[in-house]
């Protein structure tokens, strides 16, 4: 008989945002599709007051449904009270007023096994509350952020620590991230599993080089390299933390055939735009918003290196993809980076400087890696190997 999990996650896509949390719908995708364990997950919207929740950024948010049933398995979009800047310490106890009421209904019509937080905090928390009403076990992942950000704010960790004494199980994508979270006392009695992230093989697979950036010339037509053109990919979220100022400081001190991609969309392009102009190199660095699932794996493809100058990662499912399409990684030496770069054909580790970057990719330029071999350091990784592991952790877990 099927078990029965509810995935409590604020980090989830939707109509209005396909590509915010993408990772833990495919994780959640990839469990459902196994035989032994049926999924519903409630992904709760923050929204700030009327008529506040009707502009700006909210505008989108407002407008996701509050139930989806289109695709493997139901998703409830439930609102929560949220005052930007203001309430972060009290989203934990917003969410789990917005989402108990929910949660009982569903657990009276058909009985669920475990509660699962997909993000430490606020889910971490809200599931454990949610869990506790319900009588039910629950489980929490942390994926980097969640663990660094909120692991500072005294409140947050308070909250934090609660949900991990309590809990069935808690993961960490990384071992690293699983060492800071045992040093800020988020262990349950247990003790805390890694439990690395998925990847799409089917999607995520080297295209040679030339072939690549030929399909590129039809799907980025504003993207335009000359033959001798090497390049340099940045995906990510235009926010600071991801670091593509850094990326574009490096690119004065690399040679003028190297030009830089920056994929992704976020509050900080026109800062990073007017960056680039201050330092000379604007007609390098190509903005190109948002990019398709589809067209991500050409574009990693047809990359010399992906370079991503975080200041914090647990263990980013860019950068599997990009290893998986056969392009070497220039990452900081931060979260599970170490765990991926395993082997010399797979990247290099450079501290946040751009005299760092410039010189590991340089140093990855002067002698780069068959795509085989840096594909090679992406095999452990799938999402059938994911959902595997997770059943098995979840299974564990629901008989606490």
């Amino acid at each position: 008989m099927k078990r029965r999990l509810l995935s409590i996650a604020t980090l989830y896509p939707a109509a209005t945002r396909p590509v915010f949390g993408r990772f833990v719908a495919r994780q959640m995708e990839a469990l459902a599709a196994r035989e032994d364990w049926e999924v519903t997950v409630i992904n709760p919207i923050g929204l700030p007051p009327p008529p506040f929740s009707a502009l700006g950024r909210y505008r989108p948010l407002a407008a996701i449904p509050p139930l989806v049933t289109a695709g493997p398995f139901t998703v409830h979009h439930p609102r929560f009270l949220l005052v930007p800047g203001l309430s972060g310490r009290f989203n934990p106890w917003a969410i789990t007023r917005a989402v108990l009421p929910l949660a009982r209904r569903l657990h009276r019509e058909t009985p669920f096994d475990l509660v699962d937080a997909q993000f430490f905090y606020p889910d971490g928390p809200a599931a454990a509350d949610v869990a506790a009403a319900l009588g039910l076990p629950h489980a929490i992942k942390a994926r980097g952020s969640d663990i660094h950000l909120w692991g500072d704010r005294p409140a947050a960790l308070l909250q934090m620590r609660r949900a991990a004494r309590s809990a069935a199980a808690v993961l960490a994508v990384s071992g690293a991230l699983a060492r800071d979270m045992d040093a800020l006392g988020l262990a349950p009695p247990g003790g805390i599993t890694v439990h690395y992230t998925g990847l799409d093989r089917a999607r995520f697979h080297p295209l040679p080089r030339a072939e690549a950036r030929s399909l590129l010339a039809q799907s980025l037509p504003a993207l335009t390299l000359r033959p001798a053109d090497r390049l340099a990919v940045c995906v990510g979220a235009l926010i600071a933390i991801k670091g593509q100022a850094l990326a574009i400081e490096a690119l004065t001190s690399l040679p003028g055939d190297i030009q830089l991609a920056l994929a992704g969309t976020g509050a900080d392009e026109a800062a990073l735009r007017a960056h680039a102009a201050a330092h000379g190199v604007a007609s390098r660095v190509h903005f190109l918003g948002a990019v398709s699932h589809e067209t991500l794996p050409v574009l990693l493809s047809a990359a010399d290196v992906m370079v991503l100058p975080s200041e914090r990662e647990g263990l980013a499912n860019a950068w599997i993809e990009a290893l998986a399409c056969g392009t070497p990684l220039v990452i900081p030496p931060i979260g599970g980076a170490p765990e991926v770069l395993d082997r010399p054909a797979a990247g290099r580790l450079a501290e946040r400087t751009p005299a760092a970057i410039a010189a590991a990719i340089s140093e990855i330029l002067a002698t780069p890696p068959a795509q085989a071999e840096v594909a090679a350091s992406a095999a452990r990784f799938s999402w059938d190997a994911n959902a595997a592991a997770l059943a098995e952790i979840y299974a564990k877990a629901a008989k606490c």
